[in-house]
């Protein structure tokens, strides 16, 4: 058995809290719950998100972000939360393959989409996205906390300006912020990453 750290914690209790939350689906009938019909209106809770290419069964409540399920019931922690409220960038994904702020968005207004996370940059072997392989190779961060919301704002900037310049790049990623400040070293890394997305060599 795996020794117990902080994450493996964390993400036992927010398993066993979705698990504990969606159980009484397994009761429900046509238009009915434990006997009692829905309310005229209300959202049904369990639905199905695309998530990572992958379909997600979750438990939503109606005034759930996009951010708070990706973190809290599907376990999916490289989407950080940090300002909660639409200012710095942390928590963006792509959602058909379009940059947006997680933390402003209802879960529930995505279930048609696409979402693609940090987790999902990467190939299934492994293979790091060419964005992620360029902030690797340039250690292009810091304390690195923003950095899943800067490496998808970029990928999502390159799916439309795929050779830009540092001063194009720089305009495309500006609802991101790091309290580091260490811009000109982003920067770098960020088009080092759009070289190697463009076949460049190493």
């Amino acid at each position: 058995m795996d020794p117990v750290n902080r994450r493996t914690f964390i993400k036992g209790v927010i398993a066993a809290g979705a698990a504990a939350s969606s159980a009484a689906y397994l009761f429900r009938g046509p238009g009915s719950l434990l006997g009692q019909t829905s309310a005229p209106g209300s959202v049904e809770r369990l639905i199905t998100l695309m998530v990572n290419g992958q379909a997600r069964r979750v438990d939503v409540m109606k005034q759930e972000t996009l951010a708070m399920t990706l973190r809290y019931k599907l376990g999916l922690t490289g989407t950080k939360l940090g300002c909660d409220r639409a200012e710095c960038g942390a928590c963006t994904v792509l959602i058909d393959d379009v940059p947006h702020y997680s933390c402003s968005v209802l879960t529930h207004t995505v279930r048609t989409r696409g979402v693609t996370t940090i987790e999902g940059l990467a190939s299934p072997s492994g293979v790091l996205h060419p964005v992620q392989r360029g902030v690797v190779e340039e250690q292009g961060f810091q304390c690195a906390f923003c950095m899943p919301g800067f490496v998808m704002a970029a990928v999502g900037f390159l799916k439309v300006n795929p050779n830009p310049t540092r001063d194009q790049l720089a305009h495309g990623i500006s609802g991101n912020l790091c309290r580091c400040q260490d811009y000109d070293k982003i920067l770098t890394s960020l088009m080092k990453g759009a070289e190697y997305l463009r076949g460049g060599s190493a």
